[in-house]
């Protein structure tokens, strides 16, 4: 939900609660935005996202989800086209739902539980401070990458977005 409220604000759309989602609409240039995230377990949002996507007339083809990726380190950005749930059930929701797995997916790093800890109980843990201060850049990262995949499509989005910061202490060649 975070990297929609942040598109929101940036893009000046206002979200409401609407059943089972905070929704808005507005335009990012000259098109138009429907921005919608679950108010329900990310488990089960599937059915109100194919809802979603009849009562605007769109397609699976217009469709962004963006969702937490265990298997990427925390704050790590990656945008990809279709492919399987990987475990996560909500993905998993969506591709039962829409009856297929061919949708975009901006992925954020989440990284993985301390050894012995139930994946699943991390997730739905607080996020701590430092946690915040890794992911605040990565959700402004998520809306340069939701402008750039409206705007210039996957493939440009994806060679810019999928990349390895250099780390700052990592020497520079000559």
């Amino acid at each position: 939900m975070w990297g929609i409220e942040r598109a929101a604000a940036r893009w000046s759309i206002r979200l409401t609660r609407r059943g089972l989602a905070h929704r808005g609409s507005g335009r990012l240039g000259s098109e138009l935005i429907e921005l919608a995230g679950t108010l329900d377990w990310m488990n089960l949002s599937g059915p109100p996202l194919k809802g979603l996507l009849r009562e605007f007339k769109l397609t699976v083809e217009d469709l962004i989800v963006i969702h937490d990726d265990l298997d990427l380190e925390p704050g790590r950005l990656r945008i990809k086209l279709a492919g399987g749930h990987g475990g996560h059930n909500g993905i998993k929701s969506v591709i039962e739902a829409l009856g297929t797995p061919q949708f975009v997916r901006v992925k954020i790093g989440i990284g993985r539980p301390a050894p012995g800890q139930n994946s699943a109980n991390y997730v739905l843990e607080p996020v701590t401070c430092e946690e915040v201060q890794v992911l605040e850049p990565c959700l402004d990262r998520t809306v340069d990458a939701l402008e750039c995949l409206i705007h210039r499509g996957i493939a440009v989005a994806m060679n810019e977005f999928n990349v390895r910061e250099r780390a700052e202490d990592e020497e520079k060649p000559d």
